[in-house]
């Protein structure tokens, strides 16, 4: 997945990284808020922009953690909301119900 992370705005240098929501340039130290610059954006695996009420697929096997349920890779979600946390994704997975899932494990049906 590539970096879209905003250069700094103090020397201008690309090679700023996230910790929680601040972002830091390596070169000049300084630091600034997400909101700052830009509000984070929620990335799906290959690195589209994720909205709320976008439609996706899971890209691989998804073991629920207590149970022997497994959500199968090609499964579709639709109508998905972002939120804040580990798992960034609120959804209702068909036969399963309400789950969190993290972005990295899915991507965003184009159309």
């Amino acid at each position: 997945m590539t970096d879209t992370l905003p250069p700094c705005p103090e020397c201008a240098s690309s090679y700023t990284y996230q910790v929680d929501a601040l972002l830091i340039c390596p070169e000049c130290a300084h630091e600034w808020g997400v909101a700052d610059g830009q509000e984070a954006q929620v990335r799906d695996s290959v690195g589209n922009v994720l909205c709320d009420g976008d439609t996706v697929t899971v890209i691989k096997d998804l073991k629920l953690k207590g149970t022997s349920s497994v959500i199968k890779v090609g499964t579709k979600v639709r109508g998905i909301r972002l939120v804040d946390g580990d798992h960034d994704i609120d959804c209702k997975v068909p036969g399963v119900g309400p789950i969190g899932l993290k972005s990295q494990f899915v991507k965003k049906v184009s159309g």
